[in-house]
């Protein structure tokens, strides 16, 4: 009774973060690992598999709100799409100390920016032209469906802090990232359906609490000021850049 009275409160927490913030997933995968003993591959795929449920419902949420561009989260999506598969097969082959300790560093360094850069600034600029922009979103996508696919986390911790560098509003970052959420999910997940990783009564146990989370996250995100929003994140990327940093050493 008590795991599931936590894995409850977990869910709605994380749902809610990732709902808020785009980011928090990561947190999933070590949970259940610590609460179900499921291994740590079985942990990433069946968390992965949630959150093609949770990033559709905030993808509708932040699209009936107006803050998804379209244009610009496509070919992040595509990016992504072509990717997790990859990501996912390579995660069950091979250790991902190397890439946490990578992506820890790119998120701690993100965090900082968002906690000290106004609004409007970015650190990367990109391309000038519309195909010199669309394949650097387009990689922006690839890179994050990869590590999606392979750590099990959901593109957007990744993306939320890439897209802030590159002067993107954090509220356009956090919506796209629920697009890209659905699609690094679905794609790495068709890997691990292959792979047998999911455990799918779990999944679909911890899905509905998850959503709850996203729903009361999306809603807050919307009605706080977006330099709070931004604050948010920089926290959150800080603790997450911290996470998997521990995890690589």
């Amino acid at each position: 009774m008590t795991t599931y009275v936590s894995l409850i409160l977990i869910s709605i927490g994380i749902g809610a973060l990732v709902g808020a913030a785009g980011i928090g997933g990561f947190f999933m995968a070590p949970a259940l690992v610590l609460l179900t003993g499921l291994t740590l591959h079985q942990g990433m795929a069946t968390a992965l598999f949630t959150f093609i449920f949770t990033g559709l419902v905030g993808a509708f949420y932040f699209h009936r709100q107006g803050t998804i561009d379209w244009n610009t989260a496509v070919p992040v999506c595509l990016g992504a799409a072509m990717t997790g598969f990859g990501g996912a097969w390579t995660g069950s082959l091979l250790s991902a100390a190397m890439l946490s300790l990578v992506l820890g560093i790119v998120i701690l360094a993100a965090g900082i920016y968002a906690l000290a850069a106004r609004g409007g600034q970015y650190v990367l600029r990109l391309p000038y032209g519309a195909r010199g922009r669309w394949l650097a979103l387009f990689g922006i996508g690839a890179l994050t469906g990869f590590l999606s696919g392979l750590t099990g986390i959901g593109g957007p911790a990744l993306s939320v802090p890439l897209m802030a560098l590159f002067g993107f509003s954090i509220l356009m970052s956090i919506g796209i990232g629920q697009v890209l959420q659905i699609v690094g999910a679905l794609s790495g997940s068709i890997a691990n359906l292959h792979l047998g990783h999911i455990d799918y009564s779990l999944a679909f146990f911890i899905t509905a609490f998850e959503i709850l989370g996203v729903l009361l996250g999306a809603y807050v995100t919307h009605r706080v000021d977006e330099i709070a929003v931004r604050r948010f994140v920089g926290v959150l990327c800080l603790l997450a850049g911290s996470v998997f940093i521990g995890r690589a050493l």
